[in-house]
């Protein structure tokens, strides 16, 4: 099985974060949750992998949570306290990267959605991101108001992105469902699992709705096996 680093943002379908982590790790796999700040409203990082035998935390990781979760303040442990960064000493997005098998970001909300697309990196999960080796596989799970995932920058941002993960040009006129298709018919590392329609926790009715998680498990097992066969 395989090494997931599973990313978790601030939309409220990170509620799910928990249930996902559970799915990736029936199916057999590693699994560390890197999460911004403003996920950790909608979840409790110390209920993750509670269900779990305590392992050996992954050389140069360090994290007061078991080894399972990930927080900006991981990067700078001691700091505090008034501790200094020692030449030697670990940094966290990269051990992450070099950690993982696959980088799946789920829920993606649009902010950072908006940070990936163009390379801004000003917390964990976006450094481990811009640091990522763009020959291993990426899954992205977007979750967000139904009008954000309309706005025209949304799909500008997909398509970037998708042309960074080999996609080549993709027309700018196509509608949701021929855009997500094609990014994952052409693009050999990235696939993108489509918001659902249905009524949001906002209490508007339209697409949005983090797709569910037996689906992204599926996307991520789907990803995993094409760089198994490339």
């Amino acid at each position: 099985m395989a090494n997931v680093l599973l990313g978790a943002t601030g939309s409220v379908a990170a509620v799910r974060v928990p249930a996902l982590f559970d799915s990736l790790t029936a199916a057999g796999h590693a699994v560390k949750v890197v999460a911004t700040n403003a996920a950790t409203y909608f979840f409790d990082p110390k209920a993750i992998g509670q269900n779990l035998p305590s392992t050996p935390k992954e050389p140069g990781l360090k994290s007061a949570l078991d080894g399972f979760v990930f927080l900006d303040e991981d990067e700078w442990p001691g700091r505090d306290a008034g501790e200094r960064y020692q030449r030697g000493d670990s940094v966290l997005h990269i051990e992450l990267r070099k950690w993982a098998d696959i980088f799946a970001v789920a829920p993606l909300d649009a902010n950072t959605l908006a940070k990936l697309a163009v390379g801004l990196c000003d917390n964990c999960l976006t450094c481990v991101w811009r640091a990522w080796d763009v020959t291993r596989p990426v899954v992205l799970a977007p979750a967000m108001n139904t009008l954000m995932w309309q706005n025209p920058f949304t799909r500008r941002h997909l398509r970037s992105i998708a042309a960074d993960a080999g996609a080549g040009h993709i027309p700018a006129h196509l509608g949701d469902e021929p855009l997500i298709q094609q990014i994952n018919d052409r693009s050999p590392t990235l696939r993108v699992v489509a918001p659902v329609s249905k009524q949001l926790a906002c209490g508007d009715v339209g697409v949005g709705a983090l797709a569910d998680v037996s689906e992204i498990t599926n996307a991520i097992q789907h990803m995993l096996g094409r760089a198994q066969a490339a």
